[in-house]
């Protein structure tokens, strides 16, 4: 089974950006150890971050045919990108959208998601260990579907 994480604007900066909200690890941490649960659990996950939208949209489209499920942290482009969201329903690869913060006890114009309606699973709030809930989340979800 092959997995693709994706994070969005500006989770290049975590650990430095607002360590009070985001908390004090760097996305390099976070996918390390994202890397190792997966690998544990016997599946291949490609990690890609982007703080452009069209870069992210193209990733979604690349994984058409070769990937099974994906980790989505569209960052702000939860709040405003229809095209992310048309890339995701288009591509008909499931998906599970995570946030470090809770969105939904945050600023009103956060509390909106684009992608959640279509995902299998949203997961928010945990810091850093959203990133391996996600994961959880969306291997039980696939794992379900092929024993189907």
């Amino acid at each position: 089974m092959r997995l693709l994480l994706i994070n969005g604007p500006n989770l290049n900066l975590l650990g430095s950006r607002e360590p009070s909200l985001y908390g004090a690890k760097s996305l390099d941490s976070i996918e390390i150890e994202l890397l190792s649960q997966a690998k544990k659990e016997g599946v291949e996950l490609d990690c890609f971050q982007s703080n452009f939208e069209g870069a992210l949209v193209d990733r979604v489209h690349q994984g058409i045919g070769s990937i099974d499920g994906i980790l989505i942290n569209a960052g702000a482009y939860t709040h405003t990108s229809i095209a992310l969201r048309d890339a995701l329903i288009g591509s008909a690869i499931p998906y599970v959208e995570l946030h470090l913060s809770n969105i939904h006890a945050r600023e009103h114009f956060r509390q909106n998601s684009y992608l959640a309606e279509r995902a299998v699973g949203v997961i928010s709030g945990f810091g850093p260990l959203s990133y391996q809930l996600a994961l959880l989340g969306l291997l039980s979800y696939l794992r379900q579907q092929q024993s189907s």
